[in-house]
């Protein structure tokens, strides 16, 4: 009968493991229970959550829906990150009845899992356009021509992630000789800031339109239209030398790095030198019928449209001309004679 079963087996390909299970008696099937391995609960490593408590079903995959619902441990504060030990995971899922023992749930190899409570940030902008907001709304002043320099810089502020709307004025205090101002600000519908408030305080100043870096810009790169944009900054005694056209800016070569958000100075970029200092140049003459060109070597460098000093190698005579193209110098008219005499 033994072999029966056994070429029946070897004929239907029923794997040896099944077979050892259907011949073993009830209650001696553990040391073939191997393959449950594979359904083990696996556990999420990293997760971010919107909510302030940590569900099992955040943290374990596969779960019931019943057990998955079952809250498990506090999240971190909005916007902080924190961590929770596997170990303790696992204590708190056998004490409610999810788990039996640590074998039943697959770690990944790691310790701990990495939780993230997700918010929506403030920024200074945000505090700003608010407090603007409530100085037209509340005094009629139009502060688009103004910064706000925050006393101490932009606060730290954090809101839950779904809120998308603005910041409102609870109270607004504002000096308009010292143009000081004092107040508190929420976000509505935020429990952060109904318990917690955003306090500001600072001053208004006059800003002036200036050119702004888009991006870090090397020594002696060419800046292009898309390279630079336009911005409203404070205006401070150091202001008079700033770039306030992007054509200013446009075309010419950075004198030395440009970090990306910066404001440009004038002493910050000149215009692109197609002629260096010690370059041998072709010198151009044209006037009354006659057209002559010679060689020269330039003595300063210069930019289309520069005046420079060019020199003849042979006569050494020195001549004036103005830059008219890679290696090119053109000589007006009136040095004509001069231009004769020195060939």
């Amino acid at each position: 009968m033994i072999r029966s079963i056994l070429l029946i087996a070897t004929m239907t390909a029923i794997p040896a493991m099944a077979l050892a299970q259907a011949a073993a008696p009830t209650g001696e099937r553990t040391p073939a229970a191997a393959p449950a391995a594979a359904s083990k609960l696996k556990l999420k490593t990293d997760l971010t959550l919107s909510r302030d408590i940590v569900g099992f079903g955040d943290l374990i995959a596969g779960l019931s829906p019943q057990d998955a619902a079952l809250p498990a441990f506090r999240a971190p504060a909005l916007g902080e990150t924190g961590t929770i030990q596997v170990n303790r995971i696992v204590e708190a899922a056998v004490k409610h009845g999810i788990l039996r023992d640590a074998q039943e749930l697959d770690s990944q190899g790691v310790a701990q899992v990495v939780v993230t409570r997700a918010a929506r940030r403030i920024t200074g902008l945000d505090v700003e356009a608010a407090v603007k907001s409530a100085l037209l709304e509340r005094f009629g002043f139009d502060g688009r021509a103004f910064a706000l320099l925050l006393d101490g810089g932009a606060p730290s502020v954090v809101v839950e992630p779904e809120l998308t709307g603005d910041l409102a004025a609870l109270d607004l205090n504002y000096d308009a000789r010292s143009r000081r101002i004092t107040g508190r600000l929420t976000m509505p519908g935020s429990a952060a800031t109904r318990l917690k408030p955003v306090r500001v305080s600072g001053q208004l100043v006059e800003t002036t339109e200036a050119v702004v870096s888009l991006r870090t810009i090397a020594r002696g790169e060419t800046l292009k239209a898309s390279d630079v944009t336009i911005e409203r900054r404070p205006r401070d005694a150091q202001f008079n030398d700033v770039i306030g056209e992007a054509k200013a800016a446009v075309g010419k070569v950075a004198k030395r790095m440009l970090v990306a958000g910066s404001v440009l100075r004038s002493g910050d970029v000149q215009r692109e030198e197609i002629v260096g200092r010690g370059d041998i140049v072709t010198l151009f003459y044209e006037g009354r019928g006659i057209a002559i060109s010679m060689r020269g070597r330039a003595n300063e460098a210069g930019a289309i449209g520069d005046v420079i000093s060019i020199t003849n190698p042979q006569s050494k005579r020195v001549l004036q001309g103005t830059v008219s193209g890679p290696g090119r110098v053109n000589v007006s008219p009136q040095g004509g004679g001069q231009i004769a005499a020195a060939r």
